[in-house]
């Protein structure tokens, strides 16, 4: 192993920043698709955060000076959502909020590529895609589907590693194995499912985890954005091995989220 192989990441570590979460409790700005909206703020409840939908663009500067992290996800990207979050990204800028990019199915459309591109300028905390969207955010050739990767996460993570050097921001790759990078370490959280990918929004719900974890704490992002994606891996790992199909797996994986303890996760090896 070199210092540049990625590290499985510790679940104590996990365990610390899910006490943290819960004990402050941090309120989430959500920018999200409308796909997803309701099954975004179910997980953060269950995880302990409080969730806010505030969407239009007379409000959401000011609400997301006030937040203790903000979410833009450019799933349903339009005009005027488009403009909502280059204000709320500027407000939160301004009062150092941090806050995450989701930058859903870039790459084979231009409007949002161009977007994305123009965002991470603006220096966001953590940037959370699949493998093809992080390696289209870098101009790599990249095998999207729409809001589906082709391309495997350990493939994207030279791409992750470029990413996180060139924006300081921490990269998470996520598919079948999870990459968490700050562009020198890199963590690997192996412990999801691929249930997860038939049922709308568990990616998109993890990028709202994330704002949730670097909310509870400003420091170590690496760490606490690792913890979200392992928390909800082995949540939803947990949930797909007790259930029959999709339709089972979203209230079991909610149940899961809210009961789990610390403890568990430190418990957790491969």
């Amino acid at each position: 192993m070199t210092s540049s192989d990625p590290v499985i990441f510790s679940g104590a570590i996990a365990a610390d920043s899910l006490s943290l979460l819960r004990k402050k409790a941090p309120l989430i700005h959500c920018l999200t698709n409308q796909v997803v909206q309701n099954f975004t703020a179910n997980v953060l409840l269950a995880l302990g955060a409080s969730p806010a939908m505030v969407v239009s663009r007379q409000e959401v500067a000011e609400f997301a000076a006030i937040a203790d992290a903000l979410l833009v996800n450019v799933g349903t990207l339009h005009d005027e959502q488009k403009d909502a979050i280059t204000l709320a990204v500027a407000s939160a800028n301004r009062a150092g909020v941090p806050w995450v990019l989701d930058p859903v199915a870039v790459g084979g459309l231009r409007y949002r590529t161009a977007f994305c591109r123009e965002l991470i300028a603006q220096g966001p905390a953590v940037i959370r895609g699949n493998a093809s969207e992080i390696m289209a955010l870098t101009g790599s050739a990249a095998r999207g589907r729409g809001v589906d990767s082709a391309d495997a996460s350990f493939a994207a993570l030279p791409s992750a590693k470029a990413l996180a050097q060139e924006t300081g921001a921490v990269v998470a790759v996520t598919g079948d194995v999870d990459y968490i990078t700050d562009g020198h370490l890199t963590y690997s959280v192996p412990y999801g499912s691929p249930m997860m990918t038939r049922v709308v929004g568990t990616g998109c719900a993890l990028s709202a985890a994330v704002a949730a974890f670097i909310a509870a704490s400003k420091e170590r992002r690496l760490e606490r954005a690792a913890s979200a994606c392992m928390v909800m891996a082995a949540c939803g790992g947990i949930a797909a091995a007790e259930v029959d199909g999709p339709g089972s797996f979203t209230p079991r994986f909610l149940d899961l989220l809210y009961q789990l303890r610390p403890q568990r996760l430190e418990e957790m090896t491969v």
